[in-house]
């Protein structure tokens, strides 16, 4: 047993340089099906392909809530968005009720820095209040490339710094250069920060806004695209009659057939917009590598969550736990320490990236976090317990407040993936969900009133509720006393 203290051992690990530095590149709606070497033929993207190949990538990773500030919350604490009230895009603020893991990386002595979103509270016409202590010594906020912010708005200051106006180019040309885009200001704050001369590991969160709505690369992107070439998304025609069904389950778009909202066109801005990140990618890891950081530095490549792009009649997001929304790109590169080229097929939740990253940082993940460290399956073991499920929720998670939603009802809704299954619950409609993803991976035929499932279903429900009362939690690690 280990009897040292906790500032003995951090001493140790600062001795022999063994805590690395993170980089840590989070994309937003971005779908896990959208990367070359992972198998998407209709892609390029070399610099991703670079990354996952030198690393470990986690080919069933998931996000805790199929929207930005839940699922935010979620990866940033740990634990389900429900356990720290964050539950809703459009929340006043953070609600404070676990400290965020950069907060932790800061008190034991890293360096922490932010370029693009946050997201943990609404930004709609002002800027987003930050949290009482994120961890961020240095924080150069843009929730995206829209110019709604005065002041306050670190990519508009950017634009502007390099003669440009973010809000006349933007309404000009329907969407921004190269040269003034928001994925390269996100990228260019991120160098500045890795060059730096630092005395200390450091993070840098790289929140870039793209491939988020509207689907709006540079032309020079778009260009590269042939509509028609583009893959048809997971569309039949009885998914009319399944989305009107679920009517009263709040969603940003109502469901067409693809042709009749141009589907292909979409997935070819898409994917263009995920080519540009790709290009930035690779200037960040070719900063590291030539600023000798490369072989110290464990670089994390993710998105929040999903997006539908066609699949099911379907634009945007909102309460549905379709794999488009909720499966997400997960890789892990760490030159000696992280197995190369390894893809894991192991279900893993976003919650596990806290206690992953207080695992290398030589820190004891606190008891509130339901995340598990992926370090053992990063560096070529076996998991000790491999996750029965994953969990994501949808409670009342987009903001009622903004145009358009006056009918909408605040919809409540809980999914639980196994391997092979997955349950979705509309709490209080009397409706839901059930898939075998193993014979209909697309999520064509459900199962859920099909009497030969129905104790399928009460057991998958019991481990919902069970992982939801388990779970719970108020935010911080108090003792019981007598």
């Amino acid at each position: 047993m280990d009897t040292r203290t906790s500032n003995e051992q951090l001493n140790e690990w600062n001795d022999v340089g063994k805590r690395p530095n993170v980089l840590w590149i989070c994309t937003d709606q971005q779908r896990w099906d959208t990367i070359a070497c992972l198998g998407n033929v209709h892609i390029r993207t070399p610099e991703i392909d670079r990354l996952v190949k030198s690393g470990t990538a986690f080919t069933k990773a998931f996000c805790q809530s199929p929207i930005c500030t839940p699922s935010r919350s979620s990866f940033l604490t740990g634990m389900y968005p429900s356990a720290v009230h964050g539950c809703c895009n459009g929340n006043d603020r953070w609600a404070e009720a676990a400290p965020l893991v950069t907060k932790l990386l800061a008190d034991a002595g890293y360096r922490c820095g932010l370029a693009g979103k946050l997201h943990l509270a609404g930004c709609h016409g002002r800027v987003e209040p930050r949290p009482e202590d994120d961890g961020y010594s240095e924080f150069y906020w843009s929730h995206s490339h829209r110019d709604m912010w005065p002041e306050g708005h670190a990519y508009s200051d950017w634009v502007k710094d390099k003669g440009g106006d973010l809000g006349s180019l933007y309404r000009e040309n329907g969407n921004m250069s190269p040269e003034l885009h928001q994925t390269k200001f996100c990228t260019d704050k991120a160098i500045e920060f890795i060059d730096q001369e630092h005395d200390q590991p450091w993070l840098m969160s790289v929140n870039i806004f793209d491939p988020h709505l509207p689907f709006d690369p540079p032309s020079e992107y778009r260009d590269r695209f042939d509509t028609e070439s583009m893959p048809d998304p997971l569309f039949r025609e009885s998914d009319l009659e399944i989305q009107k069904s679920l009517k009263e389950v709040d969603f940003q778009s109502t469901a067409l057939r693809p042709e009749d909202f141009q589907a292909k066109d979409k997935i070819a801005s898409y994917y263009a917009m995920i080519e540009q990140i790709d290009e930035h990618v690779g200037r960040l890891l070719d900063c590291l590598e030539e600023s000798g950081q490369l072989e110290n530095t464990l670089v994390i490549f993710m998105s929040d969550h999903g997006e539908m792009l066609g699949d099911h009649g379907l634009i945007s997001k909102g309460c549905r736990f379709y794999e488009g929304l909720v499966h997400v790109p997960l890789a892990f590169s760490w030159p000696g320490v992280v197995e190369v080229g390894k893809q894991v097929d192991a279900l893993v939740e976003l919650t596990d990236i806290g206690p992953t990253l207080l695992d290398y940082a030589g820190l004891e993940a606190p008891s509130r976090m339901t995340g598990r460290s992926l370090r053992t399956m990063l560096e070529g073991g076996d998991p000790v317990e491999r996750r029965e499920f994953v969990r994501c929720e949808y409670y009342s998670a987009l903001s009622l407040l903004a145009p358009g939603r006056e009918n909408w009802n605040g919809s409540y809704g809980t999914m639980i993936r196994t391997d092979r299954y997955k349950l979705v619950v509309y709490h209080g409609l009397n409706i839901g969900e059930l898939y075998d993803l193993d014979m209909d991976p697309g999520e064509f035929e459900n199962l859920w009133d099909n009497p030969e499932y129905a104790t399928l279903r009460f057991e998958l429900m019991k481990k919902a509720f069970d992982q939801l009362a388990l779970s719970s939690d108020l935010g911080t690690d108090v003792t019981c006393v007598f």
